[in-house]
């Protein structure tokens, strides 16, 4: 009956009867076939189709991308800021600027640029462990929330308008970026406070930003140096400008 499978097939070196779904005769050894045959879903021998396939590939993958996870733009605004630290509390220690032409002490007058330069200097190491890795932690998920501009604008409202506005109230040396790193870490909170006032699940560990927030505000008591008017101006700063960014792009 044409259709059917083979009941059996002869061994063309000793002549037997044998079965369609070995590869070899089992009385002469002799080898009937490659491999055996594939059975379909009604269990009938077929030949496999000499066209193959083709597997789906994917694109080949970034450099520093893990496979399956989706990749992310390198958060260079917050590299370049913790940078800038890191050379501002290094860079009066060699001598070749001195401390005094880097840091804010009242109204700047003709030296507008300690206003900038201040955040970005230190002369406590705890001090500048404390504020470079809060900036770092944060700065980089506000920028991969909301980009670089974002990151700077909060940098600069925390650390430059603290300063300035510290100069105008008191008439202190100023110098570190305790209130731009709270005025990042307050802005990446809102989402999640507002995500908590809607009786919903956050992802982020509010816990641990509230312990970092206290860290960062008490920086005062450690070294005078640290304003607690930029404490005020960055946590104020960062929870107003953090609130329209949270609305406009939801995590």
């Amino acid at each position: 009956m044409s259709g059917g499978p083979d009941l059996f097939v002869i061994c063309k070196s000793c002549g037997s009867e044998v079965s369609p779904y070995i590869t070899e005769c089992p009385y002469c050894g002799n080898r009937l076939r490659k491999r055996a045959p594939k059975l379909d879903r009604a269990g009938r021998a077929g030949e496999r189709s000499g066209r193959r396939t083709p597997s789906p590939t994917l694109p080949r993958l970034r450099r520093g991308e893990i496979p399956g996870i989706r990749h992310d733009s390198h958060p260079y605004a917050t590299i370049l800021l913790v940078a800038l630290g890191l050379i501002g509390a290094l860079l009066w220690r060699t001598g070749l600027v001195p401390l005094g032409d880097l840091v804010a002490q009242g109204h700047p007058q003709g030296h507008w640029w300690r206003l900038f330069t201040a955040p970005f200097t230190y002369d406590n190491t705890g001090y500048a462990f404390v504020a470079l890795a809060v900036t770092a932690i944060y700065g980089t998920l506000i920028e991969r929330r909301h980009g670089p501009v974002a990151v700077i604008a909060l940098f600069l409202l925390g650390g430059v308008a603290g300063t300035a506005i510290t100069g105008e109230l008191r008439s202190q040396f100023v110098l570190g970026g305790n209130g731009a790193a709270l005025a990042l870490l307050a802005a990446w909170a809102m989402q999640d406070l507002l995500t908590l006032r809607d009786r919903r699940e956050i992802d982020g560990d509010l816990l641990g930003t509230a312990v970092l927030a206290a860290v960062v505000a008490l920086m005062p008591l450690a070294t005078p140096e640290a304003s607690w008017i930029s404490d005020g101006v960055g946590l104020l700063g960062g929870l107003l400008v953090g609130y329209p960014l949270a609305r406009i792009h939801p995590g």
